[in-house]
């Protein structure tokens, strides 16, 4: 296969993006991410399907809790997506400077700055490759901010980071 070619045939995929967060079963761990792989699986139940990275906190905290939250990063808010870029660190009611509450159903944090979130708990997971597809069902959502026009086009995607910011492939 030619790596240039799939490199760039996977990034034409389009790319939303979104803050995952997840907490241990009684609350005392914490963890963010920056995620893309992201998408709705059914209507009936709602379901999602995440990809996380195998080695990093959010995943170990998953697979403990079986939850998890998808705050929405809006349009325009790149400085979000990028302040979890890295790992996380938690002070208080801030996560890596971001001002968070619980969830209203599972303990990971609500980032105050989302416009959105869904609440979010494992159904399925599959362990291939160095991701794993977390499968999982919506048990909570809430819009903080309702968009105007097309739900799709308030947010940020990828592509709004710049030219050289890429994932996947």
């Amino acid at each position: 296969m030619d790596n240039d070619a799939k490199k760039t045939a996977l990034r034409m995929i389009p790319y939303g993006l979104y803050v995952l967060t997840a907490a241990s079963k009684d609350g005392s761990k914490l963890a963010a991410a920056t995620v893309n792989w992201v998408t709705q699986a059914s209507f009936a139940p709602p379901l999602v399907a995440v990809g996380v990275k195998a080695d990093s906190q959010s995943h170990a905290l998953i697979e403990e809790s079986g939850e998890f939250v998808l705050n929405i990063i809006a349009k325009g808010d790149n400085g979000l997506a990028f302040a979890f870029f890295k790992p996380s660190t938690v002070e208080g009611n801030k996560i890596s400077g971001e001002t968070f509450a619980p969830g209203s159903v599972v303990k990971a944090p609500v980032l105050d700055k989302a416009p959105a979130h869904v609440e979010c708990r494992v159904v399925e997971t599959v362990k291939k490759g160095d991701h794993t597809l977390f499968v999982a069902e919506v048990v909570e959502a809430r819009v903080k901010t309702a968009p105007t026009g097309r739900a799709d086009d308030a947010i940020c995607w990828l592509k709004d980071l710049g030219e050289k910011v890429y994932y996947g492939g």
